[in-house]
This record gives structure tokens, C-alpha cells and sequence, in this order.
């Protein structure tokens, strides 16, 4: 007994947040419904709706102007709503209060209702970060997250480290890049640790030589500690961390993918059906198992012959 815009409202679902995890989402939901929700519930198609709200003028902010305008056309083509320059203020259990830009540069409150609302903007603060953050001076006009300089050290704090969602750089917060920093910290412990090795070893070798018994044996140890000497400036000499840009990847949806991937000293920008494929085929590069790569392919072409499994377990 529910009302017509009470059906519209649980069937339309909204995904806050253009970057590539919200595209991704929404065209995977409206896959999901084009080809198989619709087929068992043909009676909602006329009232399914998904829409992706996006703050920034336009979705995909880290791709090409070329990739940003063919996705938009793609959604297009797909039903899917963009609404830009569209910053969420409030969510309700039934609803989301936007603050949407006009053309003309005036706002407006509006009243999105949902029934289905994916969150895809990033992390808040975690309680831990925002107890350190507060007593940290360095730290007072940090609000996102935790200032580290060139080394990842926390501002402020001798021996803490931060990388990832907790961390403010100079690089979109990104898992590439946390990857990266995570196998930079990685570098950068084991040199320390062996820093503190040889340091120890040259202490031991200048007692040595205050105590050797001969200058035979004095000028052997003076060689030995040269040499670690040597191996100490080596062992220092790590840079501070580079971001090293490998493209980006994004699933758009109706079996076609957006990819700026990076090539040389420039970038190339493709979108498509065979994006599509490459995008899949990074995707089975990455799992950990030759086992992981065989399920998973079996499951795409499983879900592509039979349909997704919407059954109830």
C-alpha cells in the first residue's frame, strides 16, 4: 500500500561522490539492473532511477577532459543522473539536504530522497588521528587528516609516521599512492635499521682501536672502520618520497571503462570496450593467487552467460 512517490523514492538510488569508486558504483548498479533486476522485476523499470551527486564541476576530477566527457555521455546513454556542483549539508534515513550551485553562481537547499545511498567521498577523521592531531601544535591548522613532511613524518613529531587516508600530501588520497608510500616507510625502516647496525659496529671499532695492542692491528682496524664508514653514507643517502603516477583506471558501466594511463613522459587517454578489457585484465593482474585469477574469471563469465546470483543463501 505504498504511495507512487514513495516507490520512487526506494527505488532511486544515489551515490555521493565522483570520483572513480562512485562512477564505478553507479554504473555497476545500473548494469545490475539493465541486466538482470529488470528481467525479474520488470515492473519497477519505469521508477528505477540512480543518480551520482558530485560537489566539484564535473566527476572524475583526475582524468582528462576528454575521459570526463565521454563518461558523461556514457551515463547519459545509461539513464544515469550527474548532478554537479551539488555538496551534500544533511542526510536523513529518507532523504539527503544539497546545497546545488546555479549557473549563475547563486545556491540553492534542495531535497534529494533515496532509497538506496552509497557514501563514496573519502574518510572522516579517526578518533586516534584527531586525539594526536590536537596535541600536536605543528598540527593546529591541519583539518583532514595529519601534516607529514617529504620523509612522511608526522609534522611535529620526531619518530611518527603517517601514509594513507590519515595523512596530508601533496598527492590525491588514492590507494596507488598509499601503496607507495607504504613500500617508501618500507625502504626507509630498513636503512634505519641498518644505520643503528653499522653505528654500532663503528663504536665498537673505535674501542677497538683505543685498545689495540700494536699499530699493525690499529691500522687494521682503521681500514674496517673506513669501510663502514663508507657503507654508512651509502646506507643514508635514501631521498625523500616521489609519487610515481601509474594512470588510473575507472568502470563506467554498459561493459566500457575510462584509463589515463601513463606512458613515457606523457599520458594516454583511451575509453571504450577494450578499455574495458584492459580494465579487467588489471583487475586479475593484481590478485595475489594464480587460484584467486581462475575464480574470479569463472565467476565474470558465469555472471555473463547466467546472469548475477540474487539468490537468497
Amino acid at each position: 500500500d505504498q504511495t507512487e512517490d514513495e516507490v520512487k523514492r526506494l527505488l532511486h538510488m544515489v551515490v555521493v561522490g565522483g570520483g572513480p569508486t562512485g562512477v564505478e558504483f553507479a554504473g555497476e548498479i545500473q548494469d545490475f539492473f539493465e541486466e538482470d533486476l529488470k528481467k525479474w522485476v520488470p515492473e519497477i523499470k519505469e521508477d528505477f532511477k540512480v543518480t551520482l551527486v558530485e560537489a566539484l564541476p564535473n566527476v572524475l576530477p583526475m582524468f582528462s577532459k576528454q575521459l570526463i566527457d565521454y563518461t558523461e555521455s556514457t551515463f547519459k546513454e545509461e539513464a544515469i543522473t550527474i548532478r554537479t556542483k551539488t555538496m551534500v549539508k544533511n542526510v536523513t534515513d529518507k532523504y539527503i539536504e544539497a546545497e546545488v550551485t546555479k549557473p549563475d553562481g547563486t545556491k540553492e537547499l534542495e531535497i534529494i530522497p533515496y532509497g538506496l545511498l552509497v557514501w563514496a567521498t573519502g574518510n572522516a577523521v579517526r578518533p586516534v588521528v584527531r586525539d594526536l592531531m590536537s596535541q600536536l601544535p605543528a598540527q593546529k591548522n591541519s583539518r583532514r587528516g595529519l601534516a607529514v613532511n617529504e620523509y612522511l613524518v608526522v609534522n611535529g613529531a620526531e619518530n611518527v609516521w603517517a601514509v594513507g587516508d590519515c595523512a596530508i600530501t601533496n598527492y590525491a588520497p588514492t590507494a596507488q599512492v598509499a601503496s607507495q608510500e607504504g613500500a617508501f616507510l618500507a625502504r626507509l625502516f630498513n636503512t634505519m635499521a641498518k644505520t643503528e647496525a653499522v653505528e654500532a659496529e663503528l663504536k665498537q671499532l673505535s674501542e677497538a682501536q683505543a685498545n689495540a695492542k700494536n699499530g699493525e692491528e690499529r691500522n687494521q682496524i682503521f681500514d674496517e672502520i673506513r669501510e663502514r664508514q663508507k657503507q654508512l653514507r651509502r646506507t643514508k643517502q635514501i631521498g625523500p618520497f616521489q609519487y610515481s603516477h601509474q594512470g588510473s583506471l575507472a568502470y563506467i558501466g554498459k561493459e566500457r571503462a575510462v584509463a589515463d594511463i601513463s606512458w613515457l613522459s606523457g599520458n594516454i587517454a583511451s575509453g571504450g570496450t577494450m578499455t574495458y578489457l584492459f580494465w579487467r585484465s588489471a583487475y586479475l593482474s593484481m590478485c595475489f593467487s594464480t587460484r584467486n585469477r581462475i575464480l574470479v574469471a569463472v565467476d565474470w563469465i558465469t555472471a555473463k552467460i547466467f546472469g548475477r546470483d540474487v539468490s537468497r543463501e
